[in-house]
Formats: C-alpha cells, sequence, structure tokens
C-alpha cells in the first residue's frame, strides 16, 4: 500500500486543483437562484447514498473491514468524471459542476462525520484507527479544500488561458485518477480475485441501486430529464481517488480501500452503459 500511500494526496490534490480551475463565481451563484435541483441530487448523495450503503451491510452480512470500506466510498463526493460523463449523456452539466464542487467542499466535514460514525456503528477496535476525526477533516482541507480554491483562483486571473484548455484539465484528472486506481491495483494484483468476491457483489449493488434511486427521485422531484441524468450520474460515480487517499490514512490496512477500488471499477462500466442507454433512447 505505500506506493498508493505517496501518490494518493498528491493525485487528488492536482484533480481538485483542475475542479477549482473549471469553477467560476456564477456556479455557485446558479445554485443560489435555481436550488431545487441542487438540494435533490445533495439529499441523494449525502443521505440516500450511506443509507443505501448501510442497508447493503447488513444485507449481505459484510465483513467490519469491507463494510467500513464501503461506507469511506459511500462518504465520497461525486468525481469530475461524472461531469464528462454527463456531458456525453446530454445531462445538465452546470448541475453536475456545482454538485460534485459544493459536495466535494463540504467532503471535509461530511467525510469524516460519516466515517466515523461507521466506526462507532460497527464497534471498530481503536488500536484501527490511527487518525482522529479533527486529524483527516485536516488533512482532507489540505488536498481537497485549499487545491479548489487555488484553482479558482487561477481562473479567475487566467480565464482565457484556463476556458481554453477546460478539456485536457478534464483529460488530465481522468488519468490521475486512473494511476491512483491502477497502482493500486498493481500492487494488490494477487489478491484481486479475493477481494472481488469479498465485495464486488457489495459494491456493483450500491452503484446499481443509486443510480437507479437518483434517477427515479429526480423523476419525480427534479426539473427535467437532463437533471435525471445528472443525478443518476452523480449518485453513481463517486471519487475513487479520495476514497482512496482517506482510507490510506485512517487504516493501515489495504482491506478498508478494496471496496473504493472495486467500486471504482464497476462505476465506469455501468455508467458508459448508462450513457450509451439515454443517449439510445433519445
Amino acid at each position: 500500500m505505500e506506493i498508493v500511500t505517496k501518490i494518493a494526496p498528491l493525485s487528488l490534490a492536482l484533480i481538485m486543483l483542475a475542479l477549482g480551475m473549471g469553477l467560476t463565481v456564477h456556479d455557485f451563484i446558479r445554485v443560489a437562484k435555481q436550488p431545487k435541483d441542487f438540494i435533490v441530487g445533495l439529499i441523494c448523495q449525502l443521505i440516500f447514498l450511506p443509507l443505501v450503503a448501510l442497508t447493503l451491510i447488513f444485507l449481505f452480512n459484510t465483513p467490519i473491514e469491507i463494510a467500513i470500506g464501503l461506507m469511506i466510498i459511500a462518504a465520497a463526493p461525486g468525481g469530475v468524471t461524472s461531469n464528462i460523463l454527463t456531458k456525453f449523456a446530454n445531462g445538465d452539466v452546470a448541475l453536475s459542476i456545482s454538485l460534485t464542487a459544493i459536495i466535494s467542499l463540504l467532503s471535509i466535514i461530511t467525510v469524516p462525520f460519516i466515517i466515523f460514525k461507521s466506526v462507532e456503528i460497527f464497534d471498530v477496535p481503536a488500536n484501527r484507527v490511527e487518525i482522529s476525526m479533527l486529524g483527516i477533516s485536516i488533512k482532507m482541507f489540505s488536498v481537497v479544500t485549499l487545491p479548489v480554491i487555488l484553482g479558482m483562483l487561477i481562473r479567475r486571473f487566467a480565464t482565457n488561458f484556463i476556458s481554453s484548455r477546460e478539456k485536457t484539465i478534464q483529460i488530465i484528472s481522468l488519468i490521475l485518477f486512473l494511476i491512483v486506481l491502477f497502482s493500486a491495483i498493481i500492487q494488490e494484483r494477487y489478491n484481486i480475485m479475493p477481494y472481488m468476491k469479498q465485495s464486488g457483489a457489495l459494491t456493483f449493488s450500491l452503484n446499481i441501486t443509486m443510480m437507479i434511486l437518483g434517477f427515479y427521485v429526480a423523476k419525480f422531484f427534479a426539473t427535467g430529464s437532463e437533471q435525471r441524468k445528472c443525478i443518476s450520474l452523480e449518485c453513481g460515480l463517486q471519487n475513487g481517488t479520495l476514497a482512496i487517499f482517506v482510507g490510506t490514512q485512517i487504516f493501515n490496512d489495504v482491506v478498508y480501500i478494496v471496496p473504493a477500488a472495486t467500486y471504482s471499477l464497476i462505476m465506469f462500466a455501468t455508467s458508459i452503459i448508462f450513457v450509451f442507454l439515454v443517449k439510445k433512447n433519445n
């Protein structure tokens, strides 16, 4: 896990910097002016996602380490990949960006809260937890919040330069995420099949359930089809790099990041199928 521990913080910081460079103040003003769709997406991600994960853990009678790992990926905000795929699906890209950005900024509070509550629920021995809730919040602030703010400042003072390179920045973010993911896979390549047996069905169930739930909640409460597609993808595509970073910071055992790795692999396949189906229906 040493390689992942070293590259995850840097990769995450660069990904969040790229996210910040894609934001303007208008992204936040838009949410204030049209809050309905944003609130629907927020509730799906911050409330329904952890609750569904918790329900599946009990239904699958999941081992504690895998259960905590699932709660880590469920606590993570959406990733920048959701913005790209929302665009491909002809969804509401502005809403996707707003959800990703604001939930990412909130994650320095929500992620430690959900994880440490999960540690209490599953009665994880104290000697397995290597950092406090305040400690992980501070670390997340340094690799999540600060890079986003810095990215927004760069965008503010170099608007034309950044605007002309948005696609390149998004591609770099995706590549960085894949580097972290495949580094974890390569390092644990001999254990991949046992890990998939342990958490594959569980993470697949969470991913599919949340994409369907997000789609139908948005169908009843959001404003239109573009918003449905966006919220469904936001519910299904989590920030795997952040989940791996948090898991390696709190627990000194690779098994805790297994659900993040398997979920990240699964979510690419399911989201691409989703995009293909909605484009075909259009």
